[in-house]
């Protein structure tokens, strides 16, 4: 799928230390949006939380388009406090998201089912058994939502918020 491809290819360059649990977070991100996050608590508390206590980070888009129309996305919680939106918006576009994006199990397994080519291929860092065995174990256990990698935490410090980018009125443009 080209846009499995695509994706990871942008995803791999920029976070070289993604692992696989990274891949399948994204591609779950892709599928299922974040209504498994908006039912965890709530939404305004836990973003002034993480706002403030954010760190340093590295250069991040605004927002990050993962679904192959581009509208749904990650905002980047650091570029988000440099442009000085206001926190109540982002958190209507994440509530808001849960609703507008409808979790797609189906999506899921066809974007993890391109996995075992493009590791073949050489596009992703992983063998085909890793992936294959990785996949088995995700399915096993009914694709669950995860956390990311301690490696690509400790790298990137990941704060972000995924939105259904209709629900993001005035803010700057996708890639930016």
């Amino acid at each position: 799928m080209k846009f499995v491809d695509g994706l990871l290819v942008a995803h791999l360059a920029r976070y070289p230390a993604m692992q696989f649990s990274d891949v399948y977070k994204l591609l779950y991100q892709a599928a299922m949006g974040n209504g498994h996050l908006v039912e965890t608590g709530d939404a305004r508390a836990m973003l002034l939380a993480e706002l403030a206590d954010l760190g340093p980070g590295g250069a991040e888009l605004l927002f990050d388009p993962i679904s192959p129309d581009g509208r749904l996305g990650r905002v980047h919680l650091r570029a988000f406090r440099q442009a000085g939106l206001a926190v109540d918006d982002l958190v209507a576009a994440f509530v808001g998201s849960a609703q507008s994006w409808p979790p797609s199990p189906d999506k899921l397994v066809r974007y993890c089912g391109c996995l075992g080519d493009l590791a073949a291929a050489g596009t992703l860092p992983f063998t085909v058994s890793e992936v294959e065995d990785r996949l088995r174990e995700a399915a096993a256990r009914n694709y669950p939502a995860i956390r990311h990698s301690e490696a690509y935490r400790a790298a990137y410090r990941p704060a972000y918020r995924i939105v259904d980018r209709t629900l993001c009125a005035g803010w700057p443009p996708p890639g930016s």
